[in-house]
């Protein structure tokens, strides 16, 4: 299997985002914006199909406006919550304009099934040194605002009492989602974000109560769904995304019977 160029390359790139989403993942659930990933891969669609009308690579169209997305969400911040309504509207408008996009475009079908559903076996050397860049840039990104987003999300209160810097650090983390949201999509597509961006992290979630046994966990299992996922579309022809998802949804699956978050949060060990 490893004999060929593009199955190194799908490996590669699903090892460097499987590790970034499982990371990035985790302080998503558990701060409880799991709507951020998958408002942002709406309109991470409709950037792609942009960028690609306009003749600009579909990861860079995502990864400007979902960064863009990601800091207009985060500076917002509470006066979101609870607008069921409005979301719902900007998602499928999101998704209207992105299919806007692709009718200008010959050969649209194939490129809005590579954008919806992913397409991992054709990613390329400068796209793999792309998605290593994004991986880097956000995981340090992450690593800056651990502590602030951390105490911010298990002791909201007492942090904005203390001075903690609880929106900058909010919005900075709502971008690394967009990155990590932006490279997830190019193994997943949009619409399957959650295979890697939730599942992982909301089953590492309910094996351990501590943050950096999680943050581990997450990363370990999203980085086995990716793997044994490409290693199940090789034997069995299916589709890709399919495998991982169905091994996400499976591990997440076998987590509930274990207890766990969200009956207990993680310390901040």
């Amino acid at each position: 299997m490893l004999q060929y160029d593009f199955m190194q390359n799908a490996f590669a790139a699903s090892g460097i985002v499987a590790v970034l989403a499982g990371v990035v993942g985790c302080f998503l659930v558990l701060r409880g914006q799991t709507f951020a990933g998958h408002a942002l891969s709406h309109v991470g669609f409709a950037g792609a199909a942009a960028g690609l009308l306009v003749g600009v690579a579909p990861l860079w169209g995502m990864v400007g406006l979902t960064v863009l997305a990601g800091l207009v969400m985060g500076g917002l911040g509470e006066r979101l919550a609870g607008r069921d309504v409005a979301i719902g509207i900007v998602l499928a408008l999101a998704l209207a304009f992105g299919l806007l996009c692709l009718h200008f475009l010959t050969g649209s079908a194939v490129q809005a099934t590579a954008l919806l559903f992913g397409n991992v076996l054709g990613v390329d050397p400068p796209t793999l040194w792309a998605l290593g860049g994004l991986a880097v840039l956000s995981l340090g990104g992450l690593a800056v605002i651990s502590g602030p987003l951390l105490f911010a999300t298990l002791e909201p209160d007492l942090a904005e009492a203390k001075g903690v810097p609880v929106r900058p650090a909010a919005t900075l983390f709502l971008a690394v989602v967009a990155l990590a949201v932006a490279g997830a999509a190019q193994i997943v597509g949009v619409l399957l974000v959650f295979a890697l961006m939730v599942g992982p992290p909301a089953a590492a979630l309910r094996l351990t109560g501590r943050i950096g046994a999680a943050l581990l966990l997450s990363a370990g299992l999203a980085l086995a769904e990716a793997w044994a996922g490409l290693l199940l579309a090789y034997l069995s022809d299916w589709p890709t995304s399919f495998c991982i998802t169905a091994l996400s949804a499976g591990v997440y699956g076998a987590s509930l019977s274990a207890g766990g978050w969200p009956a207990r949060l993680p310390s901040r060990r």
